[in-house]
């Protein structure tokens, strides 16, 4: 437990950006948001994710928090190769504990997943930071994007056949069996969505956001820095929408279209944010969005633990039957008197208000949860 420094001004530690934890709140609130909803059966079609081509407001969330992982590392203090191992290592246990909890069933648990993903990209973005510049990070980004185009669209797939975009045929999901078998994700057990190939293309993610961060810290004038992000977002959102006519977005594949749509979604969304907090001063709308964003590691975890808390008690519903806590909260509250629907809107937005108001009274107490 840690408050992170109020307004550091050494080169090592830049003043922190409203617009950093706000953006970066939105994006875990959004998480929030589409993680609990009442009923998984009745979901407003934007809070669900894309069946397979194409994208929903859904399938920004994580690519979003990617980015902001980038963009954080140009505002950080200079981190040793020790800490950000360390970092790393921690963000990995915390998603192997949230797979394994409660039951703990070793033999079949899940190792990829969100924070080992974020873990793995974390790295591999100071890394390359580490070695090359920010033009050299643009580069790498690309790199990577082409050389996931490749391996995905040209090289054939043992056991398969010929090169593959389909979830079971793919060159990923082909490695996530041969070197994860019985560890992946259970609605499949064929491939995963944050398989270990795809986090290739999910660094370049991470790299698009150090690259933003850079130059939203370089010494030039607040306009040129909003403009920059501006522009550079929308020639990457479109060069995203154009290169999916050959490679389509694809959230769980995280195909190279995927990273340029989300990655100029992302720069094109933070500079209206970032125009609004910290250029033009109007910041006092972002602020529950502030204290998301400085607890948003801690709000993930204990989110999805409390949501596995709740399903794991078992209680007696109206009518005599056993039902989870979670489903007997949901028929309770909101689906005794609001349609499917709209009553698993409100319990999701309940949990989003609910965790806001820890989040604000710890914000308030100067208390925030790092790794």
């Amino acid at each position: 437990m840690a408050a992170p420094p109020a307004l550091p001004t050494s080169s090592d530690a830049p003043p922190r950006l409203v617009s950093l934890d706000a953006f970066r709140g939105l994006t875990i609130a959004a998480m929030i948001l589409v993680n609990n909803p009442g009923s998984w059966s009745a979901v407003y079609w934007p809070l669900d994710h894309a069946h397979w081509n194409g994208w929903t407001p859904t399938d920004l969330v994580f690519p979003f928090f990617l980015f902001m992982v980038g963009m954080a590392l140009p505002f950080s203090r200079r981190t040793t190769a020790s800490q950000a191992l360390r970092r790393s290592a921690t963000l990995f246990g915390l998603g192997i504990f949230m797979a394994a909890y409660p039951r703990f069933d070793l033999a079949a648990l899940r190792i990829p997943g969100v924070l080992p993903r974020i873990a793995l990209c974390y790295l591999a973005a100071w890394a390359v930071r580490r070695v090359v510049g920010v033009r050299g990070q643009a580069v790498v980004a690309a790199a990577l994007c082409v050389l996931y185009w490749v391996l995905l669209t040209r090289v054939p797939v043992p056991g398969v056949g010929p090169p593959s975009l389909e979830p079971d045929a793919n060159l990923g999901a082909w490695l996530d069996r041969l070197l994860l078998d019985g560890h992946l994700w259970k609605q499949s057990r064929t491939w995963d969505p944050e398989g270990l190939l795809g986090t290739l293309p999910a660094t370049a993610t991470t790299l698009l956001g150090c690259v933003a961060g850079s130059w939203v810290r370089s010494a030039r004038g607040a306009n040129a820095r909003t403009a920059g992000l501006l522009g550079a977002g929308l020639l990457l959102t479109l060069g995203g929408l154009l290169w999916d006519r050959w490679f389509p977005i694809n959230k769980s594949l995280w195909t190279s279209s995927y990273v340029l749509f989300t990655g100029g979604m992302a720069a094109y969304l933070f500079g209206l944010v970032y125009w609004t907090c910290d250029v033009r001063g109007h910041a006092a709308w972002a602020r529950p969005f502030v204290a998301y964003g400085r607890n948003a590691i801690f709000v993930f975890v204990a989110s999805g633990l409390l949501l596995k808390t709740l399903i794991l008690i078992k209680v007696a519903g109206p009518d005599g039957t056993s039902l989870s806590l979670q489903a007997y909260a949901h028929r309770t509250l909101f689906g005794s008197w609001l349609p499917p629907y709209p009553a698993s809107l409100a319990h999701a937005l309940a949990h989003v208000v609910g965790w806001g108001a820890l989040l604000w009274a710890m914000d308030r107490r100067h208390v925030y949860l790092t790794v």
